[in-house]
């Protein structure tokens, strides 16, 4: 009976200690370029992780106006000795979008679906085992098609979403 009570109290002790292998962020920087972003994250094992992200944003640039959503799944392999998810890591990432734009000079309307890859190195921290601070930044590049249907596709600035670009985040979350 002592033992049972022993391994009983062995494993409600620790629960409370236990890794937590789930987090929801938000990306608070995201807000600054008129975009709302949420990531979800799932441990897979000690060194990482899955995550996918979903925004919706509402940018301009010059006269082009953007609206709409895109999808960004990533793996996280995490470097440091901490175990995931938490600590330093590398992210290689995939990205799909679908906006609607529009020129305001002339009124013109076309659609840009487009796709693209990077990789991004964060940290990301885990204060009292539930809030969530992750930092990131990395390259990436992405490319699709714009098709115009009304006006030309020259009178549309895609650059925002189109070719090279700088992908960052300061996000914070919840850990469950």
């Amino acid at each position: 009976m002592k033992r049972l009570l022993i391994v009983a109290l062995s494993m409600v002790a620790s629960a409370g200690y236990a890794q937590k292998e789930n987090v929801v962020k938000i990306n608070i920087l995201s807000p600054i370029v008129k975009t709302f972003n949420v990531q979800y994250e799932r441990k897979v094992n000690a060194t990482s992780s899955f995550q996918l992200g979903f925004f919706y944003t509402g940018y301009s640039v010059s006269e082009t106006s953007f609206s709409g959503i895109g999808i960004t799944p990533e793996y996280r392999f995490y470097l440091s000795d901490s175990e995931a998810p938490q600590g330093v890591y590398i992210a290689p990432f995939l990205r799909y979008q679908n906006f609607s734009l529009t020129e305001s000079i002339s009124n013109g309307k076309a659609t840009l679906s487009n796709f693209g890859a990077g990789v991004i190195l964060g940290k990301q921290w885990l204060f009292k085992e539930k809030i969530v601070l992750d930092i990131f930044i990395g390259p990436g590049y992405s490319s699709g098609s714009l098709k115009v249907t009304s006006g030309t596709s020259s009178q549309f600035e895609t650059g925002a979403f189109d070719g090279f670009g700088l992908r960052a985040g300061l996000c914070l979350g919840f850990a469950f």
